[in-house]
């Protein structure tokens, strides 16, 4: 079966910007996938993160849905530690209400914070200990037959929302096929364990009411451009932004030349933070379309999950476009 398309928008924030411009952007994003044709686009929750706007991920996932009018919208992920399983069901109960056929709940099991804003967010640092049946719970109140006897999630949604495990370990493979549930790989910055993974999911996979068959999404990173020397300069600008922002972390107000980044990332220090990025899709459209068809091939994926990272939003509306309309042209990877 071809491999359908679709994106995981960060909602960053470039410097010197602000929170309400990356959510312009998310919007144009949105817009420019549905155009595209891309299946869906996801946000994923991060907190006390200063680049990433998307840390009420339900909010932000309702907003774009009001500005779009047919393309799934989802998380990838809500961190469920984080959450009551009730207060997520309620929120996008509510969501599917509104925007029927349209919503999409991919869960994580990671805090998606560091300690003390896992303090803050008031959850126990065990709380990733009862993912497994948290989800359950979850899915219980989302479906009508609660595990928790006289409480109910209100609004519920007429409609299906369905639930996706994501994860960059073992763990989550395993889960996602015990509870017969798509799986979503994070391979767009923990690639390690990418085809081990898939492989476990695939050969544990038990069918369920959701679910008959096994489905792996995987996420890649992309710079499409008009030629291959400016998605490369995309690319380095954006990777070096990154960097800069995790150094920062241990070393406030330091600052670095290109040249100094360039030389950390190629050091033994930097090289686990280059390696994050191992599947990235750089160059023109042919060519990006061919990396997409090769790495979805390699693991026989149903989905690939698209992160568009040019720093200037009018490249990363381009980045969409240009491999929307590359893949859309040829097989096996398809909208």
């Amino acid at each position: 079966m071809p491999t359908a398309l679709s994106i995981l928008d960060l909602a960053s924030i470039a410097p010197g910007r602000t929170a309400r411009d990356s959510f312009d952007n998310s919007v144009a994003l949105a817009q420019a996938a549905e155009r595209s044709g891309y299946r869906r686009v996801w946000y994923a929750e991060h907190h006390n993160m200063g680049s990433i706007a998307s840390s009420a991920t339900s909010v932000l996932i309702g907003y774009v849905a009001a500005h779009t009018d047919t393309i799934r919208l989802g998380a990838g992920g809500i961190m469920l530690p984080n959450h009551s399983p009730l207060v997520i069901a309620e929120q996008f109960g509510t969501l599917e209400t509104l925007f029927p056929g349209r919503i999409d709940l991919g869960l994580g099991r990671a805090p998606g914070s560091d300690q003390k804003t896992m303090l803050a967010l008031r959850r126990n640092p065990s709380s990733a200990d009862t993912f497994p049946q948290d989800v359950l719970e979850l899915q219980g109140y989302l479906t009508g037959q609660s595990r928790v006897p006289g409480v109910q999630a209100v609004p519920r949604a007429e409609g299906v929302v369905p639930l996706y495990i994501l994860g960059s370990s073992l763990f989550g493979a395993q889960l996602a096929a015990q509870l017969g549930l798509p799986y979503a790989f994070a391979s767009h910055f923990a690639p390690d364990a990418l085809h081990q993974a898939v492989e476990v999911y695939r050969d544990r996979f038990r069918p369920s009411e959701q679910l008959a068959e096994p489905y792996v999404m995987a996420g890649v990173n992309v710079f499409t451009a008009e030629n291959h020397d400016a998605a490369a300069v995309q690319k380095a600008t954006a990777y070096r932004a990154r960097a800069r922002a995790m150094i920062r972390r241990g070393a406030t107000g330091a600052e670095f030349s290109d040249e100094e980044i360039d030389a950390f990332l190629a050091s033994p220090n930097g090289n686990q933070l280059a390696s994050m990025t191992k599947y990235t899709a750089v160059g023109t459209p042919a060519e990006v379309r061919s990396y997409l068809a090769d790495f979805a091939t390699s693991i026989d994926a149903d989905e690939l999950i698209l992160a568009h990272h040019a720093t200037d939003i009018d490249d990363r509306l381009r980045s969409v476009e240009l491999t929307g309309a590359a893949v859309a042209a040829h097989e096996p990877v398809v909208r």
